[in-house]
């Protein structure tokens, strides 16, 4: 059980009320040292024990840490000095020099989780400029690893490019569904039979690459020649991974202009 205090702006939206639930969930800090803004003053997780408070200031200034999970235009408008504490932020396209300004902050790190945190499977990257004890770092680690799975990156760049990578979640995946979907129908199979065909393959069949290479089992069954491989050839002979690749970066291209 950790001694420190943790502060969640935010602390009552979906991300940071899933982030919240799982930190206490997981024992990684005692409810009563966990502190959640709120503006009503009053929410579900008080039942926890974590403490709600109206005012972002006075959390700040009772928290070791602070963890910033607010729209990316909400964050000029919460004023706050953080001089002197640890800073998180779940913020896309926030740079970590325009928090420090804000905020007063020296020690930022950037995190990027994704919609998953909700069923703590999100891969969450971070980044942070300073140097490092090993300490700090299992702090970080440990407590992103309460939603699922962590990865400190070199560069905040990486950051923003991630921001459109692994940062949107299940969106290419129910994109994929989707046109799955669709395109099944417009070929003449029942609706009900195409999006229960659709989902076999994104959410069941998918299942197996969690103890298999990609490129592997791509590569046997295009050496197989049969129906799948006909399948596959056609996306990429239509240049599908290069249309991921454009797909990802204007996504980053966003995040690195600030929202």
């Amino acid at each position: 059980m950790r001694a420190e205090t943790i502060g969640i702006i935010g602390g009552t939206g979906w991300l940071g009320g899933a982030l919240a639930q799982a930190l206490i969930d997981s024992g990684f800090i005692s409810a009563n040292r966990l502190f959640l803004s709120n503006r009503s003053g009053s929410h579900p997780l008080a039942e926890t024990g974590a403490r709600l408070m109206t005012d972002n200031q006075a959390l700040v200034d009772a928290c070791d840490t602070v963890i910033i999970s607010v729209r990316p235009e909400q964050f000029k408008a919460l004023s706050i000095n953080a001089s002197g504490k640890r800073v998180i932020s779940l913020m896309a396209g926030v740079p970590s020099r325009v928090i420090s300004q804000l905020t007063g902050a020296s020690l930022i790190f950037r995190a990027m989780a994704n919609a998953a945190i909700e069923i703590r499977q999100s891969f969450t990257p971070w980044h942070c400029a300073n140097e490092l004890a090993s300490a700090e770092v299992e702090f970080i680690q440990g407590l992103l690893a309460c939603v699922g799975t962590a990865s400190r990156v070199p560069t905040e760049d990486a950051i923003d490019y991630l921001s459109a990578l692994s940062g949107t979640g299940p969106a290419f995946p129910a994109l994929l569904m989707t046109a799955l979907a669709n395109q099944a129908v417009a070929a003449g199979i029942p609706e009900d039979v195409a999006r229960s065909a659709a989902r076999g393959v994104v959410l069941n069949a998918s299942q197996l690459l969690a103890n298999a290479e990609p490129q592997d089992l791509i590569d046997s069954l295009v050496a197989y020649k049969g129906v799948t491989a006909a399948a596959l050839q056609s996306l990429m002979d239509a240049g599908f991974e290069e249309q991921i690749g454009r797909a990802v970066q204007a996504g980053a291209d966003v995040a690195r202009k600030g929202m």
